[in-house]
C-alpha cells in the first residue's frame, strides 16, 4: 500500500500482452510497469472488482459499471464505459466480480447476470441461479452457477452442460482440463474430475487444506502443477498429481493471507491480489526465502544442515527446523551465534559465550572463551583445530572422542578470520589495527611470534578480510585485493583477483570450494567458478538490499548445488544449479512533455521531438518486461557517459540549440544492459539565433551602417567646424599675441622713453643740484668777500642788507621742496620707501640721501646743506648707523639699490 498509494484490498489481476500489470483496487485501476505504479480512478469514484487485459485495452468491472480503458494520444489511460450503452437494463446494485476472453467475446460477470460484448454490442443473459464464476476451455465456455449446476454458453444463449445434487449450494471457482478429463474446483468442498457425465472426488492430498482454508483462486502451470489461492492461509503450490511442494503465507514472506485474485503471466510469475497489498512468486525460481514474521529469529549468521537437520545460528540464539519447517529453538543458546561448523561429525556452535556442541536440545559448552568466530583446521595434523574468538586464539584437540581445549596465549587480539598458510604459520585479521602474521611452536603448545604487518604494504587496517585462495594468502581491502609475497616479505596487489573477481567484491562463502559467492558493493550476488570464467548465478538485490547484515553476509553450503544466504530475520535457499534470470528490454517512451504540457504520441514520426529553445523537455519511460532494474541515459552528442535516472522520469532543461540523440537502456545493478532506445531531438534556436533574428540584426546593422554614416558626417562636419572655430581662434590669439606683443614693445618703448626721461631728469636734477652747489659756492664765495671786505662799506646797513639776501639765497626751503619732488619723480617715491623701512630718519637724514642717490661725494653734497664736508661725512656716519648697516656694507650701495 505504501508503494502504490491506494486501497488495501485488490480483488482481481491481470498482466498484458506488454508485460504492464493492472490490479482491480478498492480505490479505482492500479497499473505496475515493474517500476512505477499509476493510479486512476474511475468517473464515478467506485471500487473496481474485476480486470482483464486484452490486446492495448483494460477492461474493468465496477459497482453498476463496466467497460475498458485505452492510451490516449498523449500516453494516458482513459476510461470508456460500456454500460452506459445499457443504462436501462443493468441491474441495481449490481457488480461485476469476473472477466474473460471467449473467442472474439469479452465475457463480464455479475452474481445476477453474463454480459457478453461483441462489436461495441452488448449482450445479457440472466441464469436462474447465482453466477459463481466462468471458464474457458479450448472452444468452451463453461459458466458454473451456485444451485443449478453448469452451463455452456451456445450462440448468445446458456445450456445446461452438467447439474449433480452434490453441486448444490457449491461454489465451483474454476474448471480446468486435467489430462482427459475437467476438474472442478470448489470452495469449500474440495476438487472433482468430471468425466463421461461423472463427477468423482479427486484423490489430491491437498484437498482438506483447500476445505479447511477456503480456496478462492485456483491456477494451472504449463507443468501441470497447481496453484491455490486461499482466504485463509495464503498460495498452496502442488505438483499435478496434489503432492505440497511449497506453501506460502505470512509466516514466510506473503504480505496477507487472503487471497482475493491471482494470475499466472506467461513467464511463470505468479501475481496475487490480497485483502491487504500485492505480492509476486516467481514459480521459475528454484531460490526460495525462509522469512520469520514473528520476530524471534532475529539476524541470522551462520546455517547448516547437519544430520538431516537445518540450524540457524542468529543473534538471539540458536535454532532448527522440524519437518514442518517450523522453528524450533535450542534450550540454553539465547546470546549471539556467530558460526557453525561440521568438525569430525560434531557441530560445534561458536557462540558469544564460548563454544558448544549441539545436537538438537543438546547445547553442551566445550569452551568458555567468549565469541567463537571461526574455526579451521590445522594443516597435516590430526583432530587439531584453531578457533579465532574474542580474546585471541583458542587451540581444539580430541583425543579419545574429547575435545581439549587450550588458549594458546601470546596474543589477546580479537580475531574473526583466521587463516593458514602452512602448518605452522597463520594469518589473523583485526577489525581496525590491519594483519598480523602468527608462528606457532612444533608442538602447537604456544604461540612463538606474532609479527604485524600495518606497515608493510596493507592498504588500509580496516575491515581487512582474509582468505587462503589457491595457496595464496590473500586479503580484501577497501581499495581492491592484495596478497603476501614470502620472498618480499611484503603485502602487494592481487591484480589476478582485482581481475577475476573485481575490485569492489568480497569472498562470503567457504574459500576452499571451487564455486565461491561474491558480494559486490552494489549489493547483487554472484556465484563464480575459479575453473572457468562463466558466472553461474547472479542474484541481484531487488529483494535483499534492506536484507542484508552488512559485513557480516555469509553463504554456507548445505549439499551439492545447495546454499544458503543469511538474512535478516530469515534466509534464503539458493540453487546455484538454476540458471540467472536477467531479463532487460529496450524501454519504451511512455510519454514526452515540452514546457510541461504533454504531447501528442501520435504526432511524433520517427522518434523524432522539436521544441524550442528554453523549453524544458521531460520523457516517461518503462520496461514492463524487465526485472529488478533502472534507466539511464546518454546524450551522446556531448557526452559519452551514461546517467541513472531516478525512477521512470528524467527532465531535460537549458539544452542549447540544436539536434541531439538521447539514448535509454534498461540497466541493472550487475552491471547488464539492454538494447538502446534512442530519442531525436531539435532544440530550435532562440529568435534571436534564427532566421527573424538574422533579419532583425540585418536591419539593426543597416541602421547602424546609416547611423555611423550619418553621425560621421555630422562628425566631419563639426570637426570641421571646430577646425575653423580653432584657426579662427588661433588668428584672433596671434593677432591678440601679436597686439599684445606690439602694445608690449610699445610700453617697452614708452619704459625706454620714461626711462630715458628719468636719466634726462634725473640728469637734469644732478645738473641742477650741481648747478645748485655751483651757485652755492659763488655765493659762499661772495660772502666771504663780503665779510673780508665789509669796512670798505661805508653803510653798514646795506652790508648786513647784503649778507642776509646772500644767505636767503643759500638756503632755500622752496628749493628743497622743489627738489624733493622732482626727486621723487625721478626715483619712484623713495622717500616714502626710506620712511617706511627706516622710521628714525629726520628730513635732513633724507636729504643726505637723496643726494648719496644722485651719487653725490661729501664735498659736493656740504654746499647743499651749508654744511663742511667734515659735517656730511660725521652725518654719514651717524646715517649708516640709524640704517642698522654692518661696517661691511657701504652706505652708498645700499641707498643706491634699495628696494621695497
Amino acid at each position: 500500500m505504501a508503494e502504490y498509494k491506494a486501497g488495501n484490498q485488490n480483488w482481481d489481476i491481470s498482466r498484458a500482452d506488454n508485460g504492464k500489470v493492472y490490479v482491480a483496487n478498492h480505490n479505482g485501476l492500479l497499473e505496475y510497469d515493474a517500476l512505477i505504479w499509476k493510479f486512476y480512478q474511475l468517473p464515478n469514484n467506485t471500487t473496481i472488482r474485476s480486470v482483464l487485459a486484452v490486446g492495448d485495452s483494460i477492461y474493468t468491472g465496477s459497482y453498476e459499471e463496466f467497460g475498458y480503458w485505452k492510451r490516449d494520444d498523449f500516453g494516458l489511460l482513459e476510461y470508456y464505459s460500456i454500460s452506459a450503452s445499457i443504462a436501462d437494463i443493468i441491474s441495481p446494485n449490481e457488480e461485476i466480480w469476473e472477466i474473460v476472453k471467449f473467442k472474439n467475446k469479452v465475457i463480464f460477470r455479475s452474481f445476477s447476470n453474463i454480459y457478453i460484448y461483441e462489436d461495441e454490442v452488448v449482450t445479457q443473459l440472466k441464469p436462474n441461479s447465482v453466477v459463481i464464476s466462468c471458464s474457458v476451455i479450448d472452444d468452451d465456455l463453461y459458466i458454473s452457477t451456485l444451485n443449478k449446476g453448469v452451463f455452456l454458453l451456445k450462440e448468445n444463449g446458456l445450456e445446461l452442460f452438467y447439474f449433480h445434487k452434490q453441486l448444490t449450494d457449491t461454489k465451483i471457482i474454476s474448471i480446468n482440463r486435467y489430462e482427459e478429463k475437467l476438474l472442478l474446483m470448489t470452495s469449500l468442498k474440495g476438487s472433482f474430475f468430471l468425466e463421461n457425465n461423472t463427477l468423482v472426488p479427486t484423490t489430491f492430498k491437498i484437498n482438506e487444506q483447500i476445505k479447511l482454508h477456503q480456496l478462492n483462486a485456483f491456477s494451472v502451470l504449463d507443468n501441470g502443477e497447481m496453484v491455490f489461492g486461499t482466504i485463509k492461509d495464503g498460495i498452496l503450490l502442488t505438483d499435478k498429481k496434489g503432492e505440497l511442494k511449497f506453501h506460502v503465507s505470512k509466516e514466510n514472506g506473503l504480505i496477507n493471507n487472503t487471497v482475493l485474485g491471482q494470475t499466472v503471466d506467461e513467464r511463470n510469475n505468479l501475481w496475487i491480489g490480497l485483502d491487504n497489498g500485492i505480492s509476486k512468486i516467481d514459480l521459475n525460481n528454484k531460490n526460495y526465502f525462509f522469512n520469520d514474521v514473528s520476530g524471534r529469529l532475529g539476524a541470522v549468521y551462520d546455517i547448516v544442515e547437519y544430520k538431516n537437520v537445518i540450524y540457524i545460528g542468529t543473534n538471539t540464539g540458536l535454532f532448527w527446523l522440524d519437518e514442518n519447517d517450523k522453528l524450533m529453538f535450542v534450550e540454553g543458546s539465547q546470546g549471539q551465534v556467530w558460526d557453525l561448523e561440521i568438525i569430525e561429525g560434531d557441530l560445534f556452535c561458536g557462540h558469544n559465550e564460548g563454544t558448544f556442541l549441539v545436537d538438537k536440545d543438546n547445547f553442551r559448552m566445550i569452551s568458555n572463551y567468549t565469541g567463537g568466530w571461526t574455526i579451521q583446521k590445522v594443516p597435516e595434523r590430526n583432530h587439531t583445530y584453531i578457533q579465532g574468538t574474542y580474546s585471541g586464539l583458542v587451540i581444539f584437540e580430541k583425543e579419545n572422542s574429547e575435545w581439549k581445549v587450550k588458549h594458546l596465549g601470546k596474543t589477546t587480539i580479537p580475531s574473526r578470520f583466521v587463516v593458514f598458510e602452512n602448518p605452522f604459520t597463520a594469518w589473523i585479521a583485526h577489525a581496525t589495527k590491519g594483519v598480523f602474521k602468527v608462528n606457532f611452536s612444533t608442538d602447537f603448545d604456544t604461540i612463538k611470534s606474532v609479527t604485524n604487518y600495518q606497515d608493510k604494504g596493507i592498504n588500509s587496517n580496516y575491515n581487512i578480510r582474509i582468505y587462503n585462495i589457491k595457496n595464496n594468502i590473500s586479503f580484501k581491502t577497501n581499495e581492491g585485493w592484495q596478497k603476501y609475497e614470502p620472498i618480499l616479505d611484503s603485502i602487494v596487489p592481487f591484480e589476478l583477483l582485482n581481475d577475476k573477481l573485481g575490485k569492489d567484491s568480497y569472498i562470503i562463502s567457504e574459500d576452499h570450494t571451487d564455486l565461491i559467492a561474491l558480494k559486490h558493493k552494489r549489493g547483487f550476488i554472484k556465484f563464480k567458478s575459479f575453473s572457468n570464467n562463466e558466472e553461474s548465478l547472479i542474484l541481484n538485490n531487488g529483494f535483499l538490499k534492506d536484507r542484508y547484515i552488512v559485513g557480516y553476509e555469509n553463504v554456507s553450503k548445505i549439499r551439492d548445488s545447495l546454499f544458503a544466504l543469511n538474512l535478516n530475520n530469515g534466509f534464503m535457499m539458493i540453487n546455484s544449479a538454476s540458471k540467472s534470470k536477467i531479463k532487460l528490454e529496450k524501454p519504451n517512451i511512455e510519454s514526452i512533455s515540452i514546457a510541461g504540457e504533454t504531447i501528442n504520441i501520435s504526432d511524433i514520426t520517427n522518434n523524432e521531438v522539436s521544441f524550442k529553445f528554453n523549453e524544458n523537455l521531460a520523457v516517461a519511460l518503462s520496461s514492463p518486461g524487465s526485472l529488478n532494474h533502472f534507466f539511464e541515459y546518454n546524450i551522446s552528442d556531448t557526452d559519452s557517459r551514461w546517467y541513472k535516472i531516478d525512477y521512470n522520469k528524467v527532465d531535460f532543461s537549458n539544452l542549447q540549440d540544436g539536434e541531439y540523440t538521447i539514448s535509454f537502456r534498461t540497466s541493472d545493478n550487475s552491471g547488464n544492459a539492454s538494447a538502446i532506445q534512442s530519442l531525436y531531438i531539435d532544440v530550435m534556436p532562440p529568435w534571436y539565433r534564427n532566421h527573424l533574428g538574422f533579419l532583425l540584426y540585418l536591419l539593426i546593422a543597416g541602421l547602424v551602417v546609416f547611423l555611423f554614416y550619418t553621425m560621421h558626417n555630422k562628425k566631419i562636419a563639426k570637426e570641421q567646424r571646430i577646425i575653423k572655430i580653432k584657426y579662427q581662434r588661433e588668428q584672433q590669439k596671434l593677432l591678440r599675441e601679436k597686439s599684445l606683443e606690439n602694445e608690449k614693445q610699445i610700453v617697452q618703448f614708452k619704459n625706454e622713453t620714461l626711462q630715458n626721461e628719468i636719466k634726462l631728469k634725473s640728469k637734469q636734477l644732478a645738473n641742477n643740484a650741481m648747478a645748485l652747489v655751483k651757485k652755492n659756492e659763488t655765493l659762499q664765495d661772495i660772502k666771504k668777500e663780503l665779510i673780508n671786505n665789509k669796512n670798505e662799506f661805508s653803510d653798514y646797513y646795506s652790508y648786513k642788507k647784503l649778507v642776509k639776501k646772500l644767505d636767503n639765497s643759500i638756503v632755500l626751503k622752496d628749493e628743497w621742496e622743489v627738489f624733493e619732488n622732482n626727486f621723487s619723480q625721478v626715483h619712484d617715491e623713495y622717500f616714502e620707501l626710506l620712511k617706511a623701512k627706516h622710521s628714525k630718519l629726520t628730513p635732513k637724514d633724507l636729504k643726505v640721501c637723496a643726494y648719496i642717490k644722485m651719487n653725490l661725494s661729501s664735498k659736493e653734497i656740504a654746499p647743499l646743506m651749508n654744511i663742511s664736508v667734515r659735517g656730511v661725512e660725521t652725518h654719514r656716519y651717524r646715517l649708516k648707523k640709524k640704517l642698522d648697516l654692518e661696517n661691511d656694507i657701504s652706505l652708498v650701495d645700499y641707498l643706491l639699490n634699495i628696494k621695497s
